[in-house]
């Protein structure tokens, strides 16, 4: 038995030592939290994080499985690329969207972080450089599409992979209750076992509550741990405007208000037209679509992003990546497909916080044709074996082969040729994608690229033992840098101007060395390009999941109502309707957008606004009638605000004639 002195020195002690491990922990997490600031500061040049990004790093960083949430705007990447610099090892990035692999890639590099790709569709060489740069230790992130997880040459090659990090991005693909779902997505639970004791951070920017619990099961989490971020964006004002003249409206819209701004589109043709129309009326525009090339893409995306271009006119091709913090107004002409798709590309408005504008304009005709539209989304399962047939026989592939081929793929020549129509053919497509069984790039590189596979000292005996070449050898070494480590973008124009020759000349003398085994040459392809994940089967064998096809289809077709019901749904705060739509409860109404604004002229509180209003709902249930009897039955409220509220609801068709003075509530509520 402990004497008292002994008990008070072991208390002592104890306090002692909790004291020692505390101060030791605060030391560690503050050490941390600075080296984080620094690389922020370093590589993004912010002092500070945006809401939660912090705690999402620290998350990751002590090895906990995460989910993030992230409304568009909230730096995504930030949360998995800077825990990645600041840990020792390789970050594998999971992403379906090769524009954004491309897109972020790009951007590393520029930061001078070494970053690769591998997806369907790159040339063997390309694959095998960003492998070895991965097992030696040469890159710091490593973006892959989910197909190319399956493949030996990952399988066989990660173990040798120091991974520090697993981020997968898009996560709401793996939940077939997500508005993307990907099989391929499935089996990324199955590659965490090739990486045992590796955290995953899931990210998204949309997803309902039943999603971010789907996507924390099909990760296989540990322990559940999400961080949500709200999705109220109290500076950005939602509008929704019935206007039969949109051209017009549009225009007045880029008169008032000032700054940049987008305007989203389905059809690529629209985009050119509302384009020209605007720089018709003087205002400065230009349109961005995938059938443009990269060059083309690039040139017109930078003159928006410095200004020099004032509002771009796109298809949801554009937008994804950038990250412009004044573009003071987002438009949409055309009903989109989903909430979730809306509110990313309405997000992109006021990303600096300061006051923008999110803006649908829409007439009646429009609600029959995104029905029609979403109609088109979904064509027969019969349809999409014919186009999966037509293709096999497009591209001269037999059954039995073809895997991991990549075709060059042009819409129109195929749907003429096999007399099918391009929408079907389109969807079926994008169908047959998100199954697995093809993967579509609609934009494409448009430049060529050159990896000297050789080393120096063998490129230089070449250069001896073929002296023709060694002239244009020369040039392109002097004109290029990073040709032995990386493809590097090259021009033929370029380089045949610096040898005296000419564009066509230059692509034989890179065709001609490229048989010698000494480079890879990828010349340029404008075209889309459409590469087979698996090999050719019968069209009888394609496996579409009748099952999967109709959830896919059902849940389709509750985001399509759900757009159309916040259409026309002029009674409800625009930002409460979106944020009940994912699940986050809220309870004051924005004040600022189309209905509140209307609301606001009635001049009185919320509170007696709903009261008077659900006594107006019961009255006009049980039968039609005039403002005065409805005025005498309300007589415990105002007089002057009850007809105020009848009025508000008449000019928002909330309630209508029911002939000979009397009133009806509109059946469309």
């Amino acid at each position: 038995m402990q004497s008292g002195g002994e008990i008070v020195y072991s208390i002592f002690f104890a306090k002692k030592l909790t004291h020692w491990v505390l101060s030791i922990f605060s030391y560690f997490r503050n050490s941390n939290s600075e080296c984080i600031k620094n690389i922020l500061l370093k590589y993004w040049g912010y002092s500070s994080f945006r809401p939660m990004q912090e705690e999402i790093i620290q998350s990751v960083m002590s090895g906990r499985d995460t989910l993030a949430l992230l409304p568009t705007g909230g730096g995504k990447s930030v949360c998995f690329q800077l825990p990645a610099l600041a840990m020792e090892g390789l970050c594998i990035v999971v992403t379906p969207l090769i524009a954004l692999m491309k897109d972020q890639v790009e951007n590393l590099r520029k930061k001078g972080i070494k970053a690769s790709a591998i997806y369907s569709g790159m040339h063997p060489d390309e694959i095998e450089l960003a492998i070895n740069q991965g097992v030696y230790g040469n890159l710091k992130f490593l973006y892959v599409s989910p197909e190319r997880l399956e493949t030996d040459l990952i399988k066989m090659n990660i173990g040798r992979m120091k991974v520090c990090l697993l981020a997968v991005d898009e996560a709401h693909c793996i939940s077939q209750w997500g508005y993307d779902f990907r099989p391929s997505y499935l089996k990324i639970a199955v590659f965490r076992k090739l990486i045992p004791g590796i955290p995953v951070l899931a990210l998204t920017a949309t997803a309902t509550e039943p999603v971010t619990g789907d996507i924390q099961q099909k990760l296989a989490f540990k322990v559940p741990n999400l961080f949500r971020q709200s999705f109220e964006r109290k500076n950005l004002i939602y509008v929704v405007q019935k206007e039969e003249n949109k051209l017009s409206r549009i225009l007045k819209i880029a008169g008032n208000l000032k700054g940049s701004g987008i305007i989203y589109l389905r059809s690529r043709r629209k985009t050119v037209e509302i384009a020209e129309f605007l720089q018709k009326n003087r205002i400065s525009a230009a349109f961005y679509h995938a059938g443009l090339d990269r060059h083309t893409r690039e040139v017109r995306q930078n003159s928006w992003i410095s200004g020099e271009s004032r509002i771009m006119v796109a298809t949801n091709a554009f937008g994804m990546g950038i990250d412009k913090p004044d573009v003071r107004f987002v438009i949409h002409p055309d009903i989109p497909d989903s909430p979730e798709a809306y509110f990313q590309e309405a997000g992109r408005a006021g990303r600096d916080g300061k006051l923008s504008y999110a803006i649908l304009l829409f007439e009646n005709a429009d609600l029959a044709e995104a029905t029609n539209f979403f109609a088109s989304r979904f064509p027969e399962i019969k349809t999409i074996r014919q186009v999966y047939h037509a293709l096999g026989n497009y591209f001269q592939v037999p059954v039995g082969s073809g895997k991991n081929i990549t075709f060059e793929f042009s819409l129109p020549d195929f749907s003429n040729t096999y007399n099918l129509n391009s929408q079907a053919v389109y969807h079926s497509v994008r169908l047959l994608e998100k199954d697995g069984f093809l993967q579509l790039e609609e934009l494409s590189d448009g430049d060529s690229k050159v990896f000297i596979k050789a080393s120096k000292e063998d490129l230089y005996k070449f250069q001896v033992e073929k002296a023709r070449y060694d002239k244009f050898i020369k040039v392109l070494l002097r004109s290029y840098s990073g040709l032995f480590t990386e493809f590097t973008r090259i021009s033929e124009a370029d380089i045949g101007q610096r040898a005296g020759i000419s564009a066509e000349e230059a692509v034989k003398y890179l065709a001609e060395i490229e048989k010698f085994d000494v480079l890879t040459y990828l010349k340029k392809t404008t075209q889309p390009r459409v590469t087979l994940l698996t090999e050719r089967l019968d069209a009888k064998d394609i496996t579409i999941s009748p099952e999967h096809y109709r959830l896919r289809k059902e849940e389709a077709e509750k985001r399509i109502k759900a757009v159309m019901d916040y259409v026309v749904n002029n009674r409800e705060c625009r930002n409460l309707q979106l944020l009940a739509y994912f699940n986050e409860p809220a309870t004051r109404r924005c004040g600022r957008c189309d209905v509140c604004i209307e609301r606001n002229k009635a001049d009185m509180s919320e509170f007696e606004f709903g009261s008077i209003t659900e006594r107006i709902v019961e009255i006009l249930t049980e039968k039609p009638c005039s403002a005065d009897e409805i005025v005498r039955q309300l007589n415990l409220f105002n007089e002057e605000k009850v007809i105020k509220v009848i009025q508000w609801q008449l000019d928002n068709n909330r309630v209508t004639s029911a002939g000979k003075g009397k009133l009806k509530l509109n059946e469309m509520w």
